[in-house]
């Protein structure tokens, strides 16, 4: 905080406290310390957030803020893939039926919305039929698929098809909510699935032709990202 950063993302906060013979997720010890943490940041630094990293369903990942005391912002995991669903069905029901299993918020609580992030597409939240179908339609080569999702960034996710881009970006900037947008994704950066692990999503966003992320000013020809078949120079 010291440094100048916006907020803090909290990593995996369920399972922030351990505990024998409990799987961890969950306890108590964990909301008094972030109800803790909250007020040391309200106290010593203004207008600056912690952001909960929660895997989970509405109605346990609400609990991460509290009584408005906890964590400012929590991501909307389940949110995620039904965006991608209903733009590939063409069917509003996957995030209606979502926003409906929603609960209220405190006053001073938002909810993160997100297309991507550094991870894989999560498919930890949806139904087994789902899940076959999303792989299916999305991650046809097995080498997009890792742990239970689907390691692509959001242009290859989408052919690289600037109109699907555009109108998943709309629907993120219209639900109720903060949107966040993973780096890149805004010059519909692509990604390689060849690269081990979740590091496929994690390529450096660099406009030297260095393959390490560039600190030199970049060309007009090094900087330039593929929309469909139009090239536009940044």
């Amino acid at each position: 905080m010291n440094l100048g950063v916006d907020g803090l993302r909290l990593d995996a906060v369920p399972y922030l406290y351990e505990r024998e013979g409990t799987n961890c997720e969950n306890l108590p010890e964990t909301h008094v310390f972030l109800k803790e943490l909250r007020r040391h940041v309200d106290e010593k630094y203004s207008r600056r957030i912690l952001l909960a990293e929660a895997n989970q369903w509405p109605e346990e990942a609400v609990s991460y803020f509290g009584s408005g005391d906890e964590c400012h912002l929590a991501f909307h995991f389940p949110l995620m893939p039904r965006l991608f669903m209903a733009v590939r069905m063409e069917d509003r029901f996957p995030i209606i039926d979502i926003l409906e299993q929603t609960p209220s918020i405190p006053e001073n609580s938002q909810w993160a919305l997100f297309l991507r992030n550094h991870d894989e597409l999560t498919l930890e939240m949806v139904t087994d039929e789902e899940r076959d179908y999303m792989y299916r339609v999305y991650a046809n080569d097995p080498r997009a698929r890792i742990n239970l999702g689907i390691r692509r960034r959001l242009a290859p996710l989408l052919d690289n098809n600037r109109r699907k881009i555009e109108l998943l970006n709309g629907l993120l900037f219209s639900l109720p909510g903060t949107p966040v947008i993973y780096y890149g994704e805004e010059i519909g950066m692509g990604d390689n699935i060849y690269l081990g692990d979740r590091n496929g999503v994690r390529t450096p966003c660099n406009g030297a032709p260095t393959g390490t992320p560039g600190s030199r000013r970049p060309t007009p020809r090094a900087c330039t990202c593929r929309w469909s078949s139009t090239r536009v120079p940044l």
